[in-house]
């Protein structure tokens, strides 16, 4: 398996997203959870809560850096993955498993203008 899956699509601040229905759901890359080294905290927000494209949503902490989450798209927060804020290390172990938040966008056409996974990888070298 690649670590960059082909049917998501990705942001230069290293979140993938994938369409579920009407709903977006959003994590971190591999590339992510590789550089931050092993994940510690994940603190995210609540459901309800509104993200707004390219602005933080929440922070990842490892044993190295404190890093913001940045959200792909804006929208509202309609499921928060409470398992991975138990167990961060989820994160690492299966980084497109360990998803994040699932949110409604604001703008479904937002989706589109995330990169794919070609320009994504091209992006990391």
């Amino acid at each position: 398996m690649s670590n960059y899956p082909e049917d998501l699509k990705y942001t230069k601040d290293h979140e993938w997203a994938k369409k579920s229905g009407d709903h977006v759901v959003i994590g971190v890359t591999w590339h992510a959870q590789d550089a931050l080294g092993d994940v510690v905290y994940v603190e995210l927000p609540k459901v309800g809560a509104k993200v707004t494209a390219q602005e933080s949503f929440g922070v990842i902490e490892s044993t190295k850096a404190v890093s913001e989450l940045y959200a792909p798209l804006s929208g509202t927060v309609v499921k928060v993955n409470d398992d991975v804020a138990a167990s961060p290390g989820m994160v690492n172990d299966d980084p497109y498993g360990a998803w994040l938040i699932e949110i409604e966008p604001s703008d479904a056409g937002g989706y589109d203008g995330l990169m794919d996974q070609a320009t994504y990888v091209k992006s990391l070298s």
